[in-house]
């Protein structure tokens, strides 16, 4: 796991805080302020005292399947003394996320989403296996999300019921099933312009938005909330768990029956210690990530929680060593820092 380089210690206002921008990234510190109970001031001041830290970032992305990106699960193995250099080289690129290390340091987990088919073939079949000391690459398509994306992680449970409320979601934890329904969303040149900008910095300003879309600033602030009516973009909170006490972080491969897969994928996404589960291709059909307070906590949620799902008939524990890049972020010294810009 990552070694903290920074004093900081968040109490419990930083934590509320921390869920408040959870619930809603983009939500106004006026409003939190309210919810907490603290001045506008305060929120002001604890919120850039974080973000200066690395210990949190809000980042706006475009949800995958809306708006047309594919999107897979790698395990890439490597040489033992190649796996930092090329989890480094890969977490660079803007169209890998989640790239973690794990299974003894040769293996490592991420997650691409690549906006064509050409793209991520591309990756697959000619980056990867001509990368040296790169000994195997296994690719899962993610088929299904149960939870994840715009539906954050509860693992802080802080606010109080009417906290959660005020800021404008239910406290109840309802699997969120992505693309079901609506037909895929193209995002035009100002759209994406604008998803570059937030993929820096969720909580940028209109004008920061106008000026690098062409738009004006009334047409930027339109654009973002059709976006988000259209759920074609959420915003996430990406932090450092170990910050917060939760130093064990897995990922698991899990075999359901096909007949009892929906029903597993949604036990998973109704678990506190999962900020992602999916349904995937490959002989494990569903992957999610764990994040435990410390390994006691991992078995006894293997042996209490995974025990009692479902259908469940095989689960494989990869374990997370350190983590290279959290969604947007790079993690450095237990810090979230901006990654370089895309060439």
């Amino acid at each position: 796991m990552e070694t903290m380089t920074t004093p900081v210690q968040p109490d419990e206002l930083d934590r509320g805080l921390m869920e408040a921008l959870m619930i809603d990234g983009r939500a106004a510190f006026s409003k939190i302020a309210e919810v907490l109970e603290v001045s506008d001031q305060t929120v002001v001041r604890r919120y850039r005292r974080l973000r200066t830290s690395g210990l949190l970032r809000v980042i706006g992305l475009p949800l995958g399947n809306r708006v047309g990106l594919f999107e897979s699960w790698l395990r890439v193995q490597c040489a033992p003394d190649a796996a930092l250099s090329v989890a480094g080289a890969l977490a660079r690129r803007p169209d890998i996320s989640w790239v973690k290390l794990g299974s003894g340091g040769t293996e490592i987990n991420c997650l691409t989403k690549a906006r064509t088919r050409q793209d991520r073939d591309g990756l697959l079949l000619d980056k990867l296996p001509r990368t040296r000391r790169v000994t195997g690459v296994s690719a899962h398509t993610i088929l299904r999300v149960y939870y994840g994306g715009p539906s954050g992680w509860c693992g802080l449970d802080v606010l109080r019921p009417d906290q959660v409320e005020a800021l404008g979601q239910a406290t109840a934890r309802p699997p969120v099933v992505h693309g079901q329904e609506q037909e895929r969303y193209a995002l035009d040149e100002a759209e994406q312009a604008m998803l570059a900008v937030l993929a820096q910095d969720g909580r940028a300003g209109y004008p920061e938005l106008a000026r690098a879309s062409g738009l004006s600033e009334s047409t930027a602030r339109r654009r973002l909330d059709r976006l988000r009516e259209l759920r074609a973009l959420y915003f996430d909170l990406e932090l450092v768990p170990s910050a917060l006490g939760f130093d064990a972080e897995a990922t698991l491969l899990l075999t359901a029956a096909p007949a009892r897969l929906a029903e597993a994928g949604a036990a998973l996404a109704g678990h506190p210690e999962v900020p992602f589960a999916a349904a995937v291709t490959g002989t494990a059909n569903l992957m999610a990530a764990v994040v435990c307070r410390d390994t006691d906590a991992l078995y006894t949620y293997l042996t209490e929680r995974i025990g009692a799902v479902p259908g469940i008939r095989h689960v494989e524990v990869i374990p997370t060593l350190r983590n290279i890049k959290r969604a947007g972020m790079l993690v450095e010294g237990g810090r979230l820092v901006d990654p370089p810009p895309a060439p």
